[in-house]
């Protein structure tokens, strides 16, 4: 069973950076696919970035250019490297593997809020 633990979270100002953490217990290998989702307030939760076992990388439209997905898969850690942040960026990020369409698991979620 695999269980994901996110961290990185906080508070920082607009134009600030983060890197979010998300160490996997278990092999990351078995995972399709691994990615960050987030959900502010009052609205449904939504993909950030998604890499897939092959290393293909994808990411929603508000953060490419901003944001990096990335894994170590010797320390079974994806990380989420959030760059040039927009208040609009504040939510709870979540962490996700994706096994298969019937089958994923989800951390329990970070807080990143972008303010001044």
């Amino acid at each position: 069973q695999v269980q994901l633990l996110e961290s990185g979270g906080g508070l920082v100002q607009p134009g600030g950076s983060l890197r979010l953490s998300c160490v996997v217990s278990g092999s990351i290998f078995s995972a399709n696919a691994m990615g960050w989702y987030r959900q502010a307030p009052g609205k449904q939760r939504e993909l950030v970035a998604r890499i897939t076992s092959g290393g293909s990388t994808n990411y929603a439209d508000p953060v490419k250019g901003r944001f990096t997905i990335a894994i170590n898969n010797a320390e079974n850690i994806v990380y989420l490297q959030m760059n040039s942040l927009k208040p609009e960026d504040t939510a709870v990020y979540y962490c996700n593997a994706f096994f298969s369409r019937y089958n994923d698991c989800w951390g329990q979620g970070t807080q990143v809020t972008v303010a001044s």
